[in-house]
Order: C-alpha cells, then sequence, then structure tokens
C-alpha cells in the first residue's frame, strides 16, 4: 500500500470554507465510488486556515493517470471538480488547472 500527501489551498472567505466543510460531510455517492474505484482505500483531508492538507493510501491499481483518465470520462466528476473551484484556489507555482499539488516526505520515523 502506497501513501501520497497532497495540499491545496481554500479562498480565505469563512462562509466559502463552512459551506466546502459541510459539503465534504456528504460527498456525492458518485464521487465516493469514483475514489474507491481508483483503488484509493482511505482518504483524509485536514484543515489548518486556508491551507487543505490530504492523505491517501492506495492499493497497487492505483496511478494518478488512471486516476485523471478516470475523472476526465466521468461527467459527475467534472460537476463535482466544476463545484469544488468555487471554494478552492491553487498553489503558488500551479500548473494551469491543477489543484491538489503532491508533497515530498522529507521526514519517517
Amino acid at each position: 500500500m502506497n501513501r501520497y500527501c497532497l495540499t491545496l489551498d481554500l479562498i480565505d472567505d469563512p462562509e466559502l470554507i463552512a459551506a466546502y466543510e459541510e459539503i465534504h460531510q456528504h460527498i456525492w455517492p458518485e464521487i465516493y465510488i469514483s475514489i474507491n474505484e481508483a483503488g484509493i482505500e482511505k482518504m483524509e483531508i485536514y484543515r489548518l486556515g486556508t491551507r487543505l492538507f490530504m492523505i491517501m493510501e492506495v492499493n497497487d491499481s492505483f496511478s494518478f493517470e488512471k486516476k485523471a483518465d478516470m475523472d476526465n470520462g466521468n461527467e459527475k466528476v467534472q460537476e463535482w471538480e466544476k463545484l469544488m473551484w468555487k471554494y478552492q484556489q491553487a498553489l503558488p507555482g500551479a500548473k494551469p488547472g491543477e489543484k491538489w499539488m503532491l508533497m515530498d516526505k522529507i521526514f519517517e520515523l
């Protein structure tokens, strides 16, 4: 099992942040299914201020390329991603359209 950590920022607006958190208490069933079918077995998202931190534990069938291809072909996922841009903003240095950015592990105990 592999673990990936990613980060992203939210728009600095308390009402939008509260709405984002509420939406994530009840994600759409199609989103849950797409995450699971991509090989993601566990996902957690944490927040500090406007910074989000995601931990994904994935099985051997997972790849970022496969997930991107699956998402691009899934109308409901595209609808979800469009909705998420209402709350999210790209990090400095992100490529156009890039959201969650993969973090480098620098320490392990």
